[in-house]
């Protein structure tokens, strides 16, 4: 483990033969600290984005206390390391033994569904409990957002109304959730979203608890530069506040990128050049997933110190150690147009999803972790108090990296 130092100098120091991922907690912290600030209701960390035990306890240290599981093993994984969060199963669809578990041995009582199939499971699987927060999450659209999440999952339109008031019979609280794609590009797609909120609670004429709003929080991409988050945070606030819900209701979101992209970036090195081709020690099957798979464009730089002022920039593309074709990422990544074999480059952003990702396909996968303090390569955090004013409950486990 090595501390306090950046990017560049852990290759000065080290010269690495493999990637390695570099871990910015303060990152993580700044954004934990923002939702818990500026958010007006509660934040749920989706665990999927990035379920590492040392991430967990640093939301958990910045405030976050509840968090959103999409399956048996992330309830067991978070229940180990923070035994006081709340757990919030928000997978639509579940198999009876996992609610079961979920609910009779890690205490769990928040779950989603899309379904009057669901409801039943939940209901047998939960021995007709009746201390219940049950969410039906409803189909929503994502043509704002840059991944789309919605075809698999959400009540249509037509069967919303019977749900909710299915539903509303056998659940404690009751709530409605959404989801508007990864990575969301405009406060549109909640204001849209709030608005099927609204007419699914008029047509359906039940008391609802909660509205979450999910996830699709943006983060700073090459060609993707969101709004200042503060404004999907007003847009969202002020449709909540004109719903026809309890007036204790609670304002809930999941979350997962925008809390931990800034947190993590990979160190790979330069094993070939092939005209504007990049041969490196990382790829489609370890931490750049997305770039290989859904065209991700993540922010590059060239670690080098005597690169002069004025080179020439140049478009390449990267294929990752692997002995697939597959293992090509398209990019374009900007970098010096003398960039050779042997140079070492930073790829950023890569907190979400890409540790989540790795594989160990072809014997390739392991990478060291090593902690720096400098910036990540781009940031939507640039108003929060660096200090000990947030709140923070008493961590009980102990750090894991």
């Amino acid at each position: 483990m090595y501390e306090n130092i950046d990017a560049l100098a852990v290759v000065r120091s080290t010269s690495p033969d493999e990637p390695i991922t570099l871990l910015r907690p303060h990152a993580a912290t700044r954004a934990a600290r923002f939702f818990v600030e500026k958010f007006q209701g509660k934040s749920l960390y989706a665990v999927k984005a990035n379920p590492s035990p040392a991430l967990l306890e640093l939301l958990w240290d910045a405030g976050i206390t509840h968090y959103d599981v999409a399956s048996l093993g992330e309830v067991r994984l978070v229940n180990k390391f923070l035994p006081d969060a709340k757990l919030c199963f928000m997978h639509p669809v579940k198999s009876e033994r996992a609610i079961a578990q979920a609910y009779h041995n890690h205490g769990v009582r928040t779950f989603s569904l899309d379904s009057h199939e669901e409801l039943q499971k939940i209901v047998r699987a939960t021995k007709g409990a009746t201390d219940l927060e049950l969410c039906v999450r409803i189909r929503v659209s994502s043509e704002h957002a840059k991944l789309s999440l919605a075809s698999k999952f959400g009540a249509d339109p037509s069967e919303v109304a019977d749900l909710l008031v299915a539903t509303r019979q056998v659940a404690d609280a009751l709530g409605i959730c959404f989801h508007v794609g990864s990575q969301a590009m405009s406060p549109a797609a909640f204001a849209e979203a709030m608005g099927h909120v609204r007419a699914a609670i008029v047509k359906a004429s039940v008391t609802v608890d909660i509205v979450d709003v999910g996830g699709g929080f943006p983060s700073v991409y090459p060609g993707m530069e969101p709004p200042d988050l503060e404004s999907y945070f007003d847009v969202i606030h002020t449709m909540f506040e004109d719903l026809p819900i309890s007036y204790s209701a609670e304002l809930w979101c999941e979350p997962g990128r925008a809390l931990c992209a800034e947190y993590a970036s990979l160190l790979v090195r330069v094993e070939k050049r092939r005209g504007r081709e990049l041969y490196i020690n990382d790829g489609a099957y370890g931490s750049l997933f997305d770039a290989a798979h859904v065209g991700w464009r993540f922010p590059v730089t060239l670690l080098r110190s005597n690169t002069a002022i004025g080179t020439q920039m140049a478009e390449f593309s990267f294929y990752g150690p692997t002995c697939d074709d597959m293992d090509y990422m398209a990019g374009p990544f900007i970098l010096p147009d003398d960039i050779k074999a042997g140079d070492y480059i930073e790829v950023g952003m890569l907190g979400a999803y890409g540790c989540a990702m790795r594989t160990e396909f072809n014997g390739f996968g392991e990478t060291e972790t090593i902690i720096v303090e400098d910036a990540p390569m781009a940031t939507l955090y640039g108003d929060v108090r660096d200090n000990d004013a947030v709140h923070r409950p008493m961590r009980t486990s102990t750090s894991h990296q």
